[in-house]
Formats: structure tokens, C-alpha cells, sequence
């Protein structure tokens, strides 16, 4: 009922407001032109033979998009998990980096998604889950895109504009409160300093929520939000032909987050006594819900998030007249310390687990990009890119950790794991060098011919050890067996030194009326991994089921589309279709045949294939009203996987790894849509004379696995959210506006996660509740 409702107000409704729209002297609105830097050159998103989505900043405000996970609302083809933000991983068409339900993020993997602010490569991910600041544009581009890009990314690319200082006086700003005491203070400043020479802008942005989970335990609100940043510009227009912008950010998120709640129960082969329903029992424990949608917990122990990161970046163009010289220098850094509960109840099994990580990076990027719009055009860089990331991996267990983990005494002393933990040091460096060029042809008129090569040498040295401490002080052999199967120390370094030639082949031919159609083909790579999370081992200490380094992955797509502006600018629509083969594909598993699993290790499947279809239509059908529409689907598979780890429903037995060959893709939903719209219609309010607008989008997903094992426990279920807005835009630049996230208090699962120690306990992070507020905005 509440999907019919949300597409019977957006039918009536409509998504992107009178904005996005243009009036030409005739008194038709059409859509406007869209330009984008897709290319690393400025052009119609129209003209580019290639699929790419394009939100710009407008709707980002209008539909109350604040960071990359509600992005994926807008742009169905993206796929956004956060189980914390050190654990963000996004994937486009279900190919990236995904971080499984029970491990951390694995600092040895590289994101297969590229992330760039204002061409500035993000190496971890988990930066992403910052709010966006004074957004102008942002391109989500599908496919290999190394060939541009000066970061190698095989899966696609998030490349966030921000608004640019101007050298005229503006100063915008809102603040939003809502339920759950939400509030949100945006605002940015800009203007000259010296008339056509140096500009500024300074923009800020604060977001705070209470908690969305009640902990019954503590009587207190938890999973809270208390986000902070802000970013100051200078723009030097040092000649008509040479500017520099220098950019400086922070961001910060210090917060009573993240944890889960109950989901489910599953059952393994592991003997009745050693899961959930036993153990629980045989302590007189109960969760204090079953229910997830009753957002209860009661962990115990310390719950916290305080990250940050920040940077500068000197970005410099030279207009050469035939050519524009563009130079990107930047160093950026992310820190991140947190608590955790990782066994997610209101028993003390662990009390204490972290990484407290530090990472910092350089890159500098050079780039020719031609100018105009001959026969030939062309771009062509080098990059240079280096990161190092250090880490202390913490773990400490409680008093009840024997019992749970190992089994009820006498067989164990109650007393064996209290206290016993690890501890630790990290680190893993990269160095990346590559040379990328792509050139566009066009022999004769209408056919446009794009080949671009890419060569890229990457070294990584990783370097592991973790000592352990605590716990019953024995030497029995049997009782120091049981210790070390939960934790032991583990020392090795490991070193990778990849290199290879990749690239793409493009034609595109116009057909006419607005009609532009075009094939392609890509081959990605993507460099090997350092597990960086330490390695399972066998009872005689050997790696088992990976290696400290995983072998390079290979992406080839094949892609064909259609892009078209019908009714005389009224409608656009785009259509491709695609098939992605991907060797070696770099995952993060668990060692489901170890006694408790607390961290991922990488691994390479074999083989995975994806292919499927995407659609995205806008249209203006009469004055002041936009509608879009954009459909995606995926069929996911592993192709090739004989030796996978093994579901929950197998844990147990003998069995150690098992043929997951053409099982679904984990975290890919088969299909996913977005449809929305604006309306905006000429009002005169108390004799303000102005605009009423109406906002509306909402999105379904179908339901994915959570977990690569493919167990039918981490079904996570399809689900369908609206938001929706509507106020009163005065032409003074004052606004006022009613909101509402979630307006249908839709409740699903956003990610799942596997209790550690294989008990059968499944949680789940439950969507976030509706919230209805206002907003109050000015533009100067």
C-alpha cells in the first residue's frame, strides 16, 4: 500500500525542479544542457559515448541527499554499504570493493570504485561516508575508467564537483530541524578579494541527529550523528590563460555509533549446544527484541566513532590556446578510532575491539586535454600517487568468552579467555605510477572513433604483527590449543609489485534528431592485495585458504547504448546494456572452518560475471514540472567459484570449502528504480511574490545476499523509501520548506552482520525512521 501511495504522489507530484529547466523565447521549457568534466574536459553529458549519471547540486538540496548511502537513492546503479563508516564500501553495477558482514575493512584492497573531490583521488573509502559540503555536480560514471582517470579504477567512478569561488558577492545558507532532534546548519560565503584576480569561498556544514536505537540495558539513544566540516577556496586568476584553486577541508564524525540489532537466528551443522538458542539459554540470556523494527538493543560494552579527515589540493590550468595543461597536487589524511561490542549483545564475550588507523596520502596528477571541438581531440596525463596506513588491531575478551566461543567447563575453565587479547601494529604502503592517454576521431561526419590506453606500476609492502596477552595463565596443552584457535600472535610481511597495460575502445555514430548511439569495450585492472587483517591459519600454523598477497584482477565490459533528446528537448532518454567478465575478483571473506571469525582475509574468486540493463529518462511535459524516471538491472553471478567458503547452513561439518559456481553475486539487488519529480508553479504570498515547489522521488530495490557465502540467513529483503518536500521559494532569496525523510516509515535492513564465533546469530543495522521537519534557506 505504501509503494502504491509513493508512486500515486509522485504521478501527481512529480523529481528536479523548475531549475532544470529552460524557457526559450518560444515559452517552452526544455531540458537544459548538461555539462560535464566525464572526460577531463568540458561537454555535454549528451555527446559522451558512455553510460555516466549526473546529479547536480539542486537536487542534491532539494531531496535532502547529505552523503554517498542516500546518493544511491538518486542513481540506482550504485550500491552503498556502512556498517560504520571504517566498514563503507560502494560498488557500481555490483562490481567494487564490498566489506563482508563480519570483518573489517581490509586496508590491503583497493576500492575498485574510484572516489574523487574536485579531481582528487580518495583512497579509502570510509571517507565517503562524510557529508557533502556546497555539492555543484556529481558524475557517477559505470565502467573501467583508467583511461581518465588518474587513479585505475576497473568497476566505475564517484567524481564530486564543488562550487567554485566567484567574483561575485554570494552567500547562501539553511538550517533544518526535524524528529529525533535533528538538525542541519549549512552555509557558504564567496566574493572577491581582488577584482577579477582572487576570489574566496568558505563553506560549512553541521549535521546532528539523536540516536535511532534505544539501548535498554544504559536506558539511552544510540547510533547518533554528529557530523562537521568545512572547506575555504581561493581562486587566482593569475592571466586570461593561467588559474590556480587552492582548496583546504575538514570533516569530522565523532559519534555514539555504530551498532546492530537482532535479525534472525540461523542454524548450522555445528551439535545443537555450540548455537544461538543453547547458548543463549544456558545464560539466562534473551535479546531484548526479535524484532528488528523495534530498533532495541542492550550491548554492554563502549560504543564510539571519532574520525576524521581532511586536506589541500593546488589545482592548476594553463590554457595553451590548442590545449589546456591541467596539474592536480594534493595530500590528504584520515584518522579514525573508535569502540565496538563486536558480539552485539548485552553479554560480556568481547569487550574491547578496534583499529585505531591513521593514513595519509599524496598524489599529483599532470594532464593535456585539447581544446575545441575539431576532427581529433585528445587527453593525455601521468600520475604519481602514494599512501601509507598504520594500524592497532585491539581485541579483548570477557569473562563469558569460554563459554560462547569454546564451550561450558569442565572442559573449559570459565575463567580461560577473560582478559585475553591482542595487540598489535600495522602497516601498508603504496606506490603508483601510471601514463594514460585517450584520443577521439572523428573520419568522417557524425562517426566518432575513442581508443585509449592506460600503463600502470603499482608496489605495495605490507607488514603484520600482533602479539596476545591475558587470559588464565596455563600449560596445559590442550587449554593453550583452545587460546590460540581464538587468537594468536602473527607476524610477516608481505610485498606486491604489479604491472599491465589496460585500456578501451569506443565508436559512436549520430543518428540524427538528437540520436546518438555507440559501442564500446574496456578492460580494467585493478592491482593485488595485502590482507592487511591478519591470515587464517590450520592447526599447524600455515596459511589456509589465502595467502598474504592476492593476485591482480582483470575486468573486460562490453557495453552499447542509446542516447536521445525526443519532443524537442522535452524528453531524454538513455538506454545501455552491458556484460562484465571479471577474472580474479578481489573479495573479502571468512574462514568459516576457524572456531571464531572476527576478520576478513582477501581472496581471489575465479571468475565473476554481470550484465544487464540500464534506463534513464527526464522529461518536461508541461511548464515548471520535471519527471524522471531511471531503471537498473544486474545479474550478478560467480561464473567460476569451486572452492568457496561455506554458508552458515554447512558450517560444522567436515566440509571446507564448498562450490558456490553460479550462485548470485552478493550485494547486487537484480533490479532497482528511482522515479521522482518537481513542480514548481508562480505564487504571490502575502504580497511576496514567488514560487511554490514540490519535491518528490522514491526508490525501490529487490532483495540481495549480505554475505558472499550466499547463506539464506543473510537474505537481505527488497524494500521501497519516499522522501518528499514542499515550500515556498520567495524572489527575495528567502525559502521556507517542509520535509520528510522516509515518509512512509518504510523499515528495512540496510546491512546484515554474523555474530563472531559462528553461534548463528545474524544483525542487522534497521533503516533509519521517518523524519518530518522544516527548513528555512536564504540566497544572497
Amino acid at each position: 500500500m505504501k509503494t502504491i501511495l509513493g508512486a500515486a504522489l509522485l504521478v501527481a507530484l512529480a523529481t528536479t525542479s523548475s531549475a532544470g529547466a529552460e524557457e526559450a523565447d518560444d515559452g517552452v521549457s526544455r531540458l537544459p544542457e548538461i555539462l560535464v568534466s566525464a572526460r577531463r574536459r568540458t561537454e555535454n553529458a549528451q555527446a559522451i559515448p558512455g553510460a555516466l549519471s549526473v546529479v547536480g547540486g539542486e537536487l542534491i538540496d532539494r531531496s535532502y541527499t547529505v552523503n554517498t548511502g542516500q546518493l544511491s537513492l538518486l542513481v540506482p546503479s550504485l550500491n552503498y554499504s556502512s556498517a560504520n563508516p571504517r566498514n563503507t564500501a560502494f560498488t557500481i553495477r555490483g562490481l567494487g570493493s564490498v566489506v563482508v558482514a563480519v570483518s573489517q575493512a581490509n586496508d590491503g584492497l583497493e576500492p575498485g570504485v574510484g572516489f574523487y573531490v574536485d579531481q582528487v583521488y580518495h583512497a579509502r573509502p570510509a571517507t565517503a561516508a562524510f557529508d557533502f559540503v556546497d555539492i555543484e555536480r556529481i558524475e557517477v560514471l559505470r565502467g573501467p575508467q583508467g583511461t581518465l582517470f588518474g587513479k585505475n579504477t576497473t568497476a566505475g567512478a564517484i567524481s564530486i564537483v564543488s562550487r567554485a569561488p566567484s567574483f561575485d558577492w554570494q552567500a547562501q545558507g539553511e538550517a533544518s530541524y526535524g524528529e529525533h532532534d535533528f538538525f542541519q546548519a549549512k552555509a557558504a560565503i564567496s566574493g572577491p578579494i581582488i577584482a577579477d584576480k582572487l576570489a574566496f569561498r568558505l563553506s560549512r556544514l553541521a549535521t546532528r541527529r539523536d540516536g535511532v536505537l534505544h539501548n535498554v540495558a544504559l536506558d539511552k539513544d544510540q547510533n547518533t550523528l554528529n557530523n562537521q566540516a568545512v572547506r575555504g577556496q581561493l581562486l587566482w586568476k593569475a592571466t586570461d590563460a593561467l588559474t590556480l584553486r587552492l582548496t583546504g577541508d575538514w570533516n569530522n564524525f565523532k559519534s555514539e555509533c555504530c551498532t546492530q540489532v537482532y535479525l534472525r537466528t540461523g542454524t548450522s551443522l555445528r551439535p545443537a549446544a555450540r548455537q544461538f538458542p543453547a547458548l543463549a539459554a544456558g545464560l539466562g540470556y534473551a535479546p531484548p527484541s526479535t524484532n528488528p523494527d523495534d530498533r532495541l538493543t542492550d550491548i554492554d560494552a563502549s560504543l564510539a566513532v571519532d574520525t576524521n579527515e581532511g586536506g589541500v589540493s593546488l589545482v592548476t590550468d594553463w590554457d595553451l590556446d590548442y590545449a589546456t595543461m591541467t596539474s592536480v597536487t594534493a595530500w590528504r589524511f584520515w584518522n579514525w578510532n573508535a569502540a565496538n561490542d563486536r558480539d552485539y549483545t548485552g553479554l560480556p564475550i568481547q569487550l574491547t575491539q578496534g583499529i585505531p588507523s591513521r593514513q595519509d596520502q599524496i598524489s599529483q596528477e599532470l594532464r593535456l586535454a585539447s581544446n575545441g571541438d575539431g576532427p581529433v581531440g585528445y587527453v593525455a596525463g601521468l600520475y604519481y600517487f602514494r599512501q601509507v596506513i598504520t594500524g592497532r588491531p585491539v581485541s579483548i575478551y570477557g569473562p563469558t568468552a569460554a563459554y560462547w566461543l569454546l564451550g561450558p567447563a569442565p572442559q573449559f575453565p570459565s575463567n580461560l579467555l577473560d582478559g585475553y587479547g591482542q595487540d598489535g601494529r600495522t602497516r601498508f604502503a603504496t606506490d603508483s605510477y601510471a601514463t594514460f592517454a585517450e584520443v577521439n576521431w572523428k573520419p568522417i561526419d557524425r562517426l566518432t572513433l575513442t581508443g585509449g590506453l592506460r600503463y600502470t606500476i603499482e608496489s605495495k609492502q605490507g607488514d603484520y604483527s600482533t602479539f596476545v596477552f591475558g587470559g588464565l595463565q596455563t600449560i596445559v596443552p590442550a587449554l593453550v590449543s583452545a587460546k590460540l584457535s581464538i587468537l594468536r600472535p602473527q607476524t610477516y610481511a608481505a610485498r606486491s609489485d604489479d604491472g599491465s597495460l589496460s585500456g578501451r575502445a569506443n565508436a559512436s555514430y549520430e543518428l540524427g534528431g538528437g540520436v546518438l548511439a555507440y559501442a564500446s569495450f574496456a578492460r580494467g585492472f585493478k592491482s593485488g592485495g595485502i590482507n592487511m587483517s591478519g591470515l587464517p591459519l590450520n592447526a599447524q600454523n600455515q596459511p589456509a585458504l589465502a595467502t598474504a598477497v592476492v593476485a591482480p584482477e582483470r575486468n573486460t565490459t562490453y557495453e552499447a547504448g542509446l542516447k536521445a533528446d525526443f519532443w524537442d528537448q522535452r524528453l531524454r532518454f538513455n538506454l545501455a546494456g552491458y556484460y562484465t567478465e571479471v577474472r580474479d575478483f578481489q573479495a573479502t571473506l571468512v574462514d568459516s572452518t576457524q572456531t571464531v571469525a572476527l576478520r576478513g582475509y582477501l581472496s581471489n574468486i575465479p571468475k565473476v560475471t554481470v550484465k544487464g540493463f540500464e534506463i534513464d529518462a527526464v522529461a518536461v511535459p508541461v511548464a515548471g514540472l520535471q519527471l524522471r524516471a531511471s531503471v537498473a538491472y544486474a545479474d550478478g553471478e560467480y561464473a567460476e567459484y569451486p572452492q568457496g567458503p561455506c554458508p552458515l547452513e554447512l558450517q560444522g561439518s567436515a566440509t571446507t570449502a564448498c562450490n558456490l559456481t553460479g550462485g548470485r553475486l552478493s550485494g547486487l539487488p537484480r533490479s532497482a528504480t528511482t522515479i521522482g519529480g518537481d513542480y514548481a508553479l508562480p505564487l504571490t504570498l502575502a504580497s511576496r511574490p514567488g514560487e511554490v515547489f514540490v519535491h518528490a522521488d522514491t526508490s525501490w530495490r529487490s532483495s540481495y545476499y549480505g554475505d558472499p557465502t550466499l547463506s539464506r540467513f543473510t537474505l537481505i529483503d527488497g524494500y521501497n523509501i519516499t522522501n518528499a518536500s514542499i515550500g515556498f521559494r520567495a524572489a527575495q532569496g528567502w525559502s521556507v520548506t517542509v520535509f520528510a525523510r522516509n515518509l512512509f516509515n518504510s523499515n528495512y535492513i540496510q546491512n546484515l552482520t554474523t555474530q563472531a564465533g559462528n553461534s548463528g546469530l545474524i544483525l542487522g543495522t534497521p533503516s533509519d525512521p521517518r523524519v518530518i521537519g522544516a527548513t528555512l534557506g536564504f540566497t544572497i
